[in-house]
Order: C-alpha cells, then sequence, then structure tokens
C-alpha cells in the first residue's frame, strides 16, 4: 500500500471533496416516539416536513417516519405535498400555507389538504368542491395571538353561524399555532389557549390542533387531538430553558485540508480580522458559508468568542472569518495524534448540537438547518 492510500485508508471520510452531511434516522425515529409517547394514545402525533424536512430530506424523513407510525405530515407548499405524495401514497398531508389562488386541482390531483386561513380562501375551496359536486377535506387555521395566518375570531363565529360557507367542506380539522411556546411562562400562551378552547366549540366534529414542538412541553391541556412537532424531531432544543431532550438528528463533518504555523501576531483570513496571540496551529477545513455556515459563527479580534469544531475529542475554536468554502481553526492545543490532513472535523452534532451553532451565528435552530448546503455529501443512517 502507498503511503497515499494509507493515509486515505485512516480517513475513510468522503467520496470526493465535499463535506458529508449525515441524516441519523434512527435518531429521528426515537424523536418521534419520544414525542408521541408524551402525548399519550388519545393524541396523534404529526410530523411537520416543510423546507425540505428542515433541510434533511423531506422524502427519506417522512418514509422513516411513516415507518416509525407517524400518519399525518404538514408540509407548507403544495410543491412540497406533492413531492411528498410520490413517497407516501396513503398519507394524511396538510399544506400549512393555504390554498393558493387558481391552484385548486393541484390539491385535488395529489390529494392534499389545504390549511384555509382567510374567508376567501374558504370561498375558493368550495366553489371548486361544488364544480365536482364533491365534499374536499380541509383545515381552518385561525389566529389566536400570533397574527401572522389565520382567520380572526369573528370569522370562526361567522361559520359557526352561516354553515352555507362551508359548503362542500369537509373541515377535518381546527387549528391555530402558539407564539411563545418557548418560553412555558409566557402570558399569552393561557390567552391562547383559552381563545382557541372557545373557538373549538364552533366546530365540535373536527379534530383540534394547538400544539407545534415547543407546546408538546406545556402539558396536556395544549395537546388535543393532534400535535404538529417540527424543530424537535431535528433535534433541536424545543424549549430553549431546559435540558434538551431530543437526539441530534443531523450531523455535519468535514475534514482538514490544510495545516500551517502560524507566527504570533500574524493575521488569519479576510479582512485580517483575528490575528494569533501566539506561535498557533492553524487548520483549514472544507466548508463555509456556502455550506450553510455563516458567517457570524466566525471570530475576531473584537469578537473573539466564535464557533468551534470538535476534533479527535477535543474542541478547537473557529479563527477568523469563515470564507465561501472554507474556515480556519486553532488547534495549537489539539494532539498531534488528531492533526494531519484528511483527519475529521464535527461541525455539528453529538459534540456541537444545532442550538450551539445556532447560538453562536446568531440565529434559530430553524434557519440553520433549513440552510444546509446542497453540495454536501449525504447519508442517511438507518
Amino acid at each position: 500500500m502507498t503511503q497515499f492510500a494509507a493515509q486515505t485508508s485512516k480517513h475513510p471520510l468522503l467520496s470526493g471533496g465535499a463535506a458529508r452531511l449525515t441524516i441519523d434516522l434512527t435518531a429521528l425515529r426515537s424523536n418521534w416516539c419520544y414525542l408521541n409517547g408524551k402525548v399519550g394514545n388519545d393524541v396523534a402525533c404529526a410530523v411537520v416536513l416543510k423546507a425540505n424536512g428542515y433541510g434533511t430530506g423531506a422524502g427519506e424523513v417522512g418514509k422513516a417516519l411513516y415507518a416509525a407510525g407517524a400518519r399525518v405530515f404538514f408540509v407548507a407548499l403544495p410543491e412540497e405535498g406533492i413531492a411528498l405524495r410520490k413517497v407516501l401514497p396513503h398519507a394524511e398531508i396538510f399544506v400549512l400555507n393555504g390554498l393558493f389562488r387558481e391552484r385548486e386541482k393541484l390539491y385535488y390531483d395529489f390529494e392534499l389538504k389545504p390549511v384555509l386561513s382567510s374567508l376567501e380562501e374558504i370561498e375558493e375551496w368550495s366553489l371548486f368542491a361544488q364544480s365536482l359536486d364533491e365534499d374536499l377535506p380541509a383545515a381552518l387555521h385561525f389566529d389566536t395571538g400570533m397574527h401572522r395566518l389565520g382567520m380572526a375570531l369573528n370569522d370562526a363565529v361567522e361559520l359557526g353561524q352561516s354553515p352555507h360557507f362551508l359548503k362542500g367542506i369537509r373541515v377535518e380539522l381546527v387549528m391555530s399555532h402558539l407564539a411563545c411556546a418557548d418560553t412555558p411562562k409566557h402570558e399569552l400562551n393561557q390567552k391562547q389557549l383559552n381563545r382557541f378552547q372557545r373557538l373549538c366549540e364552533l366546530f365540535p366534529n373536527a379534530r383540534r390542533s394547538l400544539s407545534n414542538s415547543a407546546g408538546i412541553f406545556l402539558g396536556s391541556d395544549y395537546h388535543f387531538d393532534l400535535v404538529r412537532p417540527g424543530i424537535a424531531l431535528y433535534g433541536g432544543n424545543p424549549v430553549p430553558e431546559q435540558t434538551n431532550p431530543m437526539l441530534p438528528v443531523a450531523h455535519v463533518q468535514a475534514e482538514i485540508i490544510s495545516l500551517r504555523q502560524v507566527p504570533h501576531g500574524a493575521s488569519v483570513g479576510y479582512g485580517a480580522s483575528r490575528v494569533t496571540p501566539r506561535k498557533s496551529r492553524i487548520a483549514t477545513i472544507n466548508a463555509g458559508y456556502a455550506d450553510g455556515l455563516h458567517r457570524l459563527v466566525g471570530s475576531s479580534d473584537d469578537q473573539p468568542n466564535g464557533g468551534r469544531v470538535y476534533i479527535g475529542g477535543h474542541f478547537a475554536p473557529i479563527f477568523g472569518r469563515v470564507s465561501m468554502d472554507m474556515l480556519a481553526v486553532d488547534v495549537t492545543d489539539i494532539p498531534e495524534e488528531h492533526l494531519s490532513r484528511g483527519a475529521p472535523v464535527e461541525i455539528m452534532g453529538a459534540h456541537v448540537n444545532v442550538d450551539e451553532l445556532a447560538n453562536f451565528a446568531q440565529t434559530i435552530p430553524y434557519e440553520l438547518l433549513c440552510s444546509l448546503g446542497a453540495r454536501y455529501t449525504r447519508h442517511y443512517k438507518r
């Protein structure tokens, strides 16, 4: 075996030069089972798969969770629903962003259920149903305090008193969305709960849904008939002020592509924003903002506390700005045996969790996951 082949065999990380994104489907299923167990047998635990399954791949994630027992799925767009229908022919699929104008036939052809958020959408879906002489399913979304999507509470009263508005519509679900569930003591949680309970009385035959991931942890009063976890399924902490009970799902692993000694007082990277405080060893890693690693995870002399990576059982700080395709890491304190070209580097995973990385990026884990770049070598761990 040549020296080159021997070196490569030590680090069987990648088939090419791209960083590796591993989606742990076993952890994903465990997270769903954990949440499903928290809500009990009388409550359905659905799955939110919008934004390509929060960047993890909606098709593979959908199949894994359907096999685990999930039967109800939520997407944002009809295109997402169409793609999901191809791999889950028997799933119940709701489109959260509602009925897009003049696309009624798309929903019908692919058995997608619109989440209707306005009287105008209700009218359009009703007229379409009547044109087919069929009863078509839908969810009704009411605003209980988010002020984003959803009908006003007086619209609920009007619908309850004037059922002709819903002619041709089979109301299968009534839902709202919590604005502050990840802050358990926020007063808006109780206000939204009270409003939702009142409006549900107008639709006694429909299933009810209020809770997102964080809402599940507010207690059984918030569970109703169906919960809609998203970020918790993918390993994000549903209640940031508490210990995260979820397993990490998305693992980003890169490799060292260069090692160099840098003298004391030398600048590293664009803008000369970070200067070595000592004679340092700097590793260059093959991942950057084109891979979804926000530039804010870097560091500077003015803001030295940037993100970190994990190499050979040790943490190492990101040093200087994040570039498009690379980032620099100070590995001066990492033992020599863990440092070589091709050595694996954990960017995100079991040791650098998604919440920590998002915090350094001054964003939320939702955005970080959805920003995962397209050029990763993707692998699904089953």
